[in-house]
C-alpha cells in the first residue's frame, strides 16, 4: 500500500492538473462563443452567394467555365483541416482516420492524390508518413478573417485551374452543436458533378438581366465562391475544435475530481489504519510493562 506521503503527493499533483484543465475548459468555452458567432454570421453570406451562383449557372447555357465543368479525374487533392495542437479529444484523429480510409479505398499510388493541409497536427502526421503534400499552413488565429486564408484559398483554386489536380475534396469537422461534431468529406471543385451537367444545360431560365453578361460575372464570381466554400468549412472546423477541446477539458476536470475523491478516501483509510496500528502498539507496550 502506498504511504500517506505518496498518496498526498498524488492528490496535490491531481489538484494542480485539475486547475489547468478547468482553466483550459473556460478558455475553450470563451473561444467557442466567438467561433459560433463568426460561423453563424458567415452562413448568411455563404447561402446568398450560393443562391446567386446557382442561379447564374442555371441561366447560363454554355457552362464552359473550368470551375464548373468536371473533367477526367487523374489526381485528387484533399484539403484536410486539423488543429495546431491536441488536447481536443478525437477532433484530429477522426479527420486523419477518414482521410486514410478514403485514400485506401480510392487510390493505389501516391501519384493519384495530393494533400493541402491546415494545422500542425496534420502537417506532422503527413510528414512522418511521407505522404504527398502540396501545401500546408499552420498557426492560423483562433478567430480568423478571410484575409488570413486568402493566399491559401486563392492558390488552391489556382492549382485546380492550372491542372495541378482534377478534383478537390475537403475533409473537416462539421459543427452541429457544442456537444456534437461530425467529420465530413465535401467536394469543392468542380462545383457540379457529371450527372448535373445535362440538367444544367436544359435549365436556361433567368428573370434577371446581367451586366456586363453572365460569362463575365461567372469569371469573377466562381473563384470567389470556391474560396468562400473553403473558408466556410474552416470556420466550422474551428468552432468544432473549440467545442471538442471544451468537452475534453471538462471531462478531464470531472475525472480529476473523481480521482481526487478516490485518493482522499484511500488516504483516510490508510490514516485510519495507521492510527489503529499505533494504538495497538501503545496498548501492547502498556500491557508488556505490567
Amino acid at each position: 500500500m502506498p504511504s500517506l506521503r505518496e498518496i498526498q503527493k498524488r492528490i496535490n499533483s491531481t489538484e494542480k492538473t485539475k486547475q489547468i484543465t478547468n482553466a483550459m475548459h473556460m478558455v475553450a468555452a470563451s473561444k467557442l462563443g466567438k467561433s459560433e458567432t463568426t460561423n453563424h454570421a458567415f452562413v448568411a453570406y455563404a447561402e446568398k452567394i450560393e443562391e446567386m451562383v446557382h442561379h447564374i449557372v442555371e441561366s447560363y447555357g454554355e457552362h464552359n467555365h473550368p470551375i464548373i465543368i468536371p473533367r477526367k479525374v487523374k489526381k485528387t487533392a484533399y484539403f484536410v483541416v486539423t488543429a495546431d495542437r491536441g488536447l481536443a479529444g478525437p477532433f484530429n484523429s477522426q479527420v486523419l482516420r477518414r482521410l486514410e480510409e478514403i485514400i485506401e479505398e480510392r487510390h493505389h499510388s501516391p501519384r493519384e492524390y495530393t494533400i493541402i493541409s491546415i494545422g500542425r497536427i496534420g502537417r506532422d502526421y503527413f510528414k512522418k508518413r511521407n505522404m504527398p503534400v502540396l501545401r500546408t499552413v499552420t498557426d492560423l488565429p483562433d478567430s480568423p478573417y478571410f484575409s488570413d486564408l486568402e493566399d491559401l484559398t486563392f492558390d488552391t483554386v489556382q492549382f485546380y485551374l492550372d491542372g495541378e489536380f482534377d478534383q478537390l475534396e475537403m475533409i473537416y469537422n462539421h459543427f452541429l452543436s457544442a456537444m456534437t461534431q461530425e467529420v465530413r468529406s465535401k467536394r469543392i471543385l468542380p462545383l457540379i458533378s457529371e450527372d448535373d451537367v445535362e440538367d444544367l444545360k436544359k435549365s436556361r431560365h433567368s428573370e434577371f438581366i446581367f451586366e456586363p453578361n453572365e460569362e463575365g460575372i461567372l469569371k469573377s464570381l466562381l473563384p470567389q465562391y470556391a474560396e468562400s466554400l473553403i473558408y466556410g468549412a474552416f470556420l466550422e472546423s474551428k468552432a468544432s475544435e473549440n467545442a471538442a477541446r471544451m468537452n475534453a477539458m471538462r471531462n478531464a476536470t470531472d475525472n480529476a475530481d473523481k480521482m481526487i475523491s478516490d485518493l482522499r478516501m484511500q488516504y483516510n483509510r490508510a490514516r485510519q489504519s495507521q492510527i489503529t496500528q499505533e494504538l495497538s502498539e501503545i496498548i501492547s507496550g502498556a500491557d508488556a510493562q505490567k
